[in-house]
């Protein structure tokens, strides 16, 4: 039976395109949740799919190739879990002791800056609501880095919620790589450009994603651990001796804070500078910001342009603005995976200025407007200063070119051959 298609107007493709434009605006939002688990999913399958493809060239099914690189991964981390668990455990049981001296040392430099206060007649009151302050945060320290506190309902909730989209990603992730291929073929069905397996655009979005990550973490190493040598040789010098005694444990959270730009250092430095600002000696926490502050001087002129010369070619504008954005969307997981998903949408740009050329509009030119018949023809002018001149003159009065010469090569020229 013969089927005739029907001709949808423009009016209706008008119509119709802002209508779902603004449908899957709102089902997106609506689905909030989803789509980052989603988006979580497609970035770790993109982290992981190269590790895949080795093995797909070393003839593994793609199952057992999944399968390997997935227990891999869950080795890995159980590893780097077993070695640094003891070390941090014992540096933080070991915070957890002296957080009552860090106390006491805080209550003396409150007492010591209430009495000069007193003594300049200046009616401020600190040390009574800092010393209850800092009791209530020495207790809360003391019992969150002991033993496990007794969960209530809404943490057991988020507990229970997390495990379930943790468990969510990995089963995304696992589906993801398994029809890498067919992802694949399907983006590449409907993306423009060449043959060239270099201009791949699937293959260019996993190279952008898998080289920040890469540039990131390594970022994150050297950073961490020039903390906590840093640390270490200041506390064996005297300054902030606590440093030397929880190099490792400062140094693990600087490298962790590293992965949030622009306040990670910040965040990573606060815990040494306010212990050192407390205790019995304050001049150390002058020293250690002292201290951190060349450190960012090294990463930022040294170590990031080094590391992130391939890894992440945007602007830093932007970059502002899509971790403020992702951190406005989805909290701190949007900020952590703002930066990957920028990779990709400049990737992708790049690849589109290259393959796309959109037709101009046809909008027209103004006209100059045309002089009416009757109107007096312009004067000659000299084709060197455009000053006014007599048809009969010989010599440019203005600037004193010859102009029987000039009007002789322009006569010659207007009847050269072309």
């Amino acid at each position: 039976m013969d089927r005739h298609r029907v001709l949808v107007p423009h009016w209706v493709q008008l119509v119709l395109l802002p209508l779902t434009v603004l449908g899957g605006v709102a089902v997106l939002r609506a689905a909030g949740p989803v789509v980052l688990l989603f988006t979580i999913a497609g970035l770790i399958a993109l982290l992981l799919n190269p590790f895949v493809t080795v093995l797909r060239r070393a003839r593994f099914p793609r199952g057992v190739a999944v399968l390997t690189v997935m227990l891999s991964v869950l080795l890995v981390v159980v590893g780097v879990g077993f070695l640094l668990a003891n070390p941090v455990s014992d540096q933080v049981s070991a915070f957890q002791r002296n957080v009552p001296g860090y106390i006491d040392d805080a209550n003396a430099a409150l007492a010591d800056l209430q009495s000069w206060l007193d003594r300049k007649g200046i009616d401020i009151q600190v040390k009574d609501e800092g010393e209850t302050a800092l009791q209530t945060l020495g207790a809360r320290l003391s019992e969150g880095s002991g033993e496990l506190v007794s969960f209530t309902r809404d943490a057991l909730t988020t507990l229970v919620e997390a495990s379930i989209a943790l468990i969510l990603t990995v089963v995304l992730t696992v589906y993801m790589l398994l029809y890498g291929e067919r992802i694949g073929a399907a983006v590449r069905s409907v993306m423009p450009g060449s043959s060239d397996p270099e201009d791949d655009y699937p293959a260019r979005i996993q190279s952008a994603v898998f080289g920040y990550a890469r540039g990131q973490l390594l970022f994150s190493l050297i950073m961490g651990t020039s903390a906590g040598l840093v640390l270490w040789v200041l506390g064996s010098l005297g300054v902030f001796p606590e440093g030397k005694t929880y190099a490792l444990l400062f140094g693990a959270f600087y490298g962790f804070a590293e992965l949030i730009p622009y306040v990670g250092p910040a965040i990573g430095a606060a815990p040494p500078v306010l212990i050192a600002a407390f205790s019995s000696d304050p001049l150390d926490a002058v020293w250690l910001v002292i201290a951190f502050t060349a450190l960012q001087q090294v990463e930022g002129h040294i170590v990031a342009p080094t590391v992130f010369s391939q890894a992440l070619r945007i602007n830093p504008l932007l970059v502002i603005f899509a971790l403020l954005l992702g951190g406005q969307v989805y909290g701190f997981i949007g900020a952590f995976i703002a930066l990957p998903l920028a990779a990709i949408v400049r990737e992708s740009v790049s690849y589109f200025r290259r393959h796309l050329a959109f037709e101009p509009w046809d909008l027209g030119r103004a006209r100059e407007p045309e002089a009416p018949p009757d109107a007096e023809p312009a004067p000659p002018r000299c084709p060197e200063c455009g000053a006014p001149r007599a048809g009969d003159e010989r010599v440019c009065p203005g600037c004193g070119t010859e102009l029987a010469d000039l009007d002789a090569e322009a006569a010659a020229a207007s009847t050269a051959p072309g």
